[in-house]
């Protein structure tokens, strides 16, 4: 457990930092875009240029609270049962998060390397395309990305807060959040889906069939896994599963990472107005789109 310990400590760690950090000072901009000072620098972004990616380097890739401590969870199963090598985080798995010298240690790091990043597809390193890295991409629908986002700030104790969920929402549909707009995100990600060496997974359909989910990422990364390896790594990726282990595997902060993981929970925050915005804004930047088709907003966002 000394791996995961670096994982923990590195949150606790950025906590700490948050703890004296007023939300008005929460964020740095690099290139257009927020980012929380208390887990990214400009010094880590420019050293990130230079990261050398391998081909069988494992790309997850999302808007933050779309799913990506489940896809990790979920990888690092795979890897094990693949491999029978249990996955370990010498790093904080997120690429963009760290000091300046983390990409130097990760030369050392055997393969699959597992790098999470919340990053546009246009901020990436180049060496990720270069080497033809495989990217898998999770989306989950807007209005349950906005009000999870909400919770994880006004949630955790040590996160700075917003004072009301109206202020959130006017933060979040002008992108004044961490990692910038969710929009913008997927305006850069929508048109690189069909890429050769991208997948794109959505949320709700993992939640609606988790084993079928693990089945399609298992054939995009080339794992070897049997029918009944599938179902046992599906019943131990349910969210129940994980938010019972939280604790233990991500700290403190484990439980607010696993809240309600339901779909639909924006009906519970969202008033008419907010609806109409959001309801415009998906319109504007995603209607008639090959992502905008993909995330079933009809489905998931229409009360």
């Amino acid at each position: 457990m000394a791996n995961k310990s670096k994982f923990i400590d590195y949150i606790d760690g950025a906590l700490e930092k948050s703890k004296e950090t007023a939300l008005s000072h929460l964020f740095f901009t690099y290139q257009g875009i927020p980012y929380p000072i208390t887990m990214c620098t400009s010094e880590t972004f420019q050293a990130l240029d230079t990261f050398e990616a391998r081909s069988d380097d494992i790309v997850l890739a999302s808007y933050p609270k779309c799913g990506s401590n489940w896809i990790l969870h979920i990888i690092s199963e795979l890897i094990f049962a693949d491999s029978k090598k249990k996955y370990e985080y010498p790093e904080f798995p997120v690429l963009e998060c760290g000091d300046p010298e983390k990409y130097q240690r990760m030369k050392q790091f055997p393969s699959p390397r597992i790098l999470a990043t919340h990053l546009h597809y246009d901020k990436l390193p180049g060496s990720i395309f270069k080497n033809k890295a495989k990217i898998l991409v999770i989306f989950r629908n807007p209005k349950d990305t906005a009000v999870s986002f909400f919770h994880f700030h006004n949630d955790v104790p040590d996160i700075p807060s917003y004072g009301s969920w109206d202020e959130f929402f006017r933060h979040f549909m002008k992108g004044q959040v961490s990692w910038g707009s969710y929009f913008d995100f997927a305006i850069n990600w929508n048109k690189h889906l069909d890429d050769e060496n991208v997948k794109f997974v959505l949320y709700e359909d993992l939640k609606e069939n988790l084993a079928a989910g693990i089945k399609q990422i298992t054939e995009f990364f080339g794992f070897c896994l049997t029918g009944e390896q599938i179902q046992t790594i599906s019943a131990r990726s349910t969210f129940q599963a994980m938010r019972a282990k939280s604790q233990e595997t991500h700290g403190a902060v484990g439980p607010f990472l696993f809240r309600k993981g339901e779909v639909g929970d924006w009906k519970n925050l969202f008033n008419e107005t907010q609806n109409q915005e959001m309801d415009e804004k998906f319109k504007e930047c995603l209607a008639g789109t090959s992502l905008g088709g993909k995330l079933k907003y009809e489905s998931y966002c229409q009360a």
